[in-house]
């Protein structure tokens, strides 16, 4: 109950489903409180269970995400905020973001989502080519995200932009004009994240049925370094491996993890806060105790009106699992760990390897370098100890 507090509302919604998504989203209507036009009803079912159980904590961030949180209509968000709002407190400056689908906003929803309390949205903008989008079926077109970007700014939101690397046929010259792309549109923030074509899904098929190549790990390395480079050069700051955030005014000399852009939400996690998850298939992490949710949103919708647990299984995180996560999660932030933390022989070589910055570890902290970056589960295992 002493650490911060933060929320998560997934939205199990799409118009359609993309090759690469592995995700608990469904394109169905499923019926009263398991569609985008009751969904929110089944929500605030779940917001007073947890009111009733973590008590009034204050909410220090918000993040709605999916599946595709816009197609909710921002009237619907806004109920599902409101609700929040009244069952527990909200810190001041609380930031409150939903992820969206460029083609899923106007200009009049978007206005209505910062009137209802949110301060920051984040677009699935993922490649500025078309041929990239369609390797990965994203269905929005790619000349309609600096519309949505500006509509954003206008609205007075923080803007993010979330692109994905490594999708086959992505030759390097398309990441870079990509990258130049989302640039120019001046966001708050970025996101950079590589393409992992998980099994299971449409894509996973696609790789074994010869249909497209497999991700080239060496070739993501090389897109990954140029995104940093091309990103810092621009004026933004990496503060996570897949994070980069514009400073604002006066910000020059803080640590890059209290960047008033980066994403607070996502540092939540990240620095190993409390946070409830809402929704089908969400997780929640309170103390040493995880629990997830019935994934199906009519199981999910059906268990809540009948009053029954909504939670399908749990574990408690503690001992080496809990030491593990605490270091591969510290790595990937700018702000580092503690050396006292990790295994000293084990940092001793990541160091002489040039995985870790110099000033850094000779104040006693463990930051990784771009190439330690590159290397991160390696360096995860350095630091435990456990020799390669």
């Amino acid at each position: 109950m002493s650490k911060p507090f933060s929320v998560y509302v997934h939205v199990p919604f799409c118009k359609a489903r993309c090759g690469y998504c592995d995700f608990n989203t469904y394109v169905a209507d499923f019926g009263l409180g398991a569609n985008p036009a009751s969904y929110d009803s089944s929500v605030a079912i779940e917001i007073e269970r947890a009111r009733s159980k973590v008590g009034a904590r204050e909410v220090q961030t918000v993040f709605f995400g999916g599946g595709t949180p816009t197609l909710l209509s921002a009237a619907t968000l806004g109920r599902i905020l409101q609700k929040l709002r009244r069952s527990f407190p909200f810190a001041p400056g609380a930031e409150i973001t939903t992820e969206a689908n460029p083609e899923t906003v106007t200009e009049q929803s978007i206005s209505a989502l910062a009137q209802a309390g949110f301060t920051r949205i984040s677009f699935g903008m993922q490649s500025a080519l078309p041929h990239v989008l369609a390797t990965l079926e994203r269905t929005h077109r790619p000349q309609i995200v600096p519309q949505v970007v500006q509509w954003a700014k206008e609205a007075g939101l923080e803007v993010s932009l979330d692109l994905i690397y490594g999708t086959p046929g992505e030759t390097i010259a398309d990441w870079e004009e990509s990258l130049h792309t989302a640039v120019q549109m001046q966001p708050d923030h970025l996101s950079c994240y590589s393409l992992v074509i998980e099994g299971g899904t449409k894509m996973a098929g696609q790789l074994r049925r010869g249909k497209i190549s497999p991700v080239d790990p060496d070739e993501q390395a090389d897109k990954y370094k140029l995104a940093d480079q091309l990103l810092s050069r621009a004026g933004y700051r990496w503060y996570e491996i897949s994070n980069w955030a514009r400073p604002r005014r006066g910000e020059e000399g803080v640590v890059a993890t209290l960047l008033q852009n980066a994403c607070k939400h996502n540092l939540a996690y990240w620095r190993d806060w409390d946070w409830w998850g809402f929704g089908p298939g969400a997780h929640s992490h309170l103390g040493p105790k995880r629990f997830w949710n019935i994934k199906h949103p009519l199981a999910y919708a059906n268990a809540l009106r009948a009053g029954k647990p909504v939670v399908a299984e749990d574990e408690t995180v503690v001992g080496e699992t809990k030491r593990l996560e605490k270091i591969m999660l510290g790595i990937r932030l700018a702000e580092g760990i503690s050396l006292t933390e990790v295994d000293a022989s084990g940092a001793k070589r990541a160091y002489q390897w040039g995985w870790l910055e110099s000033a850094a570890y000779g104040a006693g902290r463990v930051v990784a370098t771009l190439q330690g970056r590159l290397m991160a589960d390696s360096l995860t295992l350095e630091l435990l100890g456990k020799k390669q």
